[in-house]
């Protein structure tokens, strides 16, 4: 689905912002879906890296307990993803791929 509406919103994003009639509640409009917009983005690139860290786990055999696998799930920050994705593909157990949660 994100994949069809992402295109058509940009559009209808990209037609709204050559428009110079806006007063300020179109404008915070505009900025708000840009937003949002952004957030889904950021969202669904790191569902897509949990899911490759996940995957990753899987095709190596490494067990992941549930509470490990909402952790993975939870994750926002890409940068760390990326860490835990580079781990899994040599680690020998999860423990060498997430740490502790202090």
């Amino acid at each position: 689905m994100r994949v069809v509406a992402e295109p058509v919103l940009l559009d209808f994003l990209s037609m709204l912002g050559q428009d110079s009639s806006q007063d300020a509640d179109e404008q915070e409009f505009i900025m708000a879906m840009y937003k949002t917009l952004e957030e889904t983005r950021t969202e669904g690139h790191a569902a897509g890296r949990a899911n490759s860290v996940l995957t990753m786990l899987r095709v190596r055999g490494i067990a992941v307990p549930d509470a490990v696998r909402e952790r993975i799930l939870a994750e926002q920050d890409l940068q760390r993803l990326e860490q835990w994705l580079e781990k899994a593909s040599v680690a020998m157990s999860i423990g060498d791929v997430i740490e502790s949660p202090n």
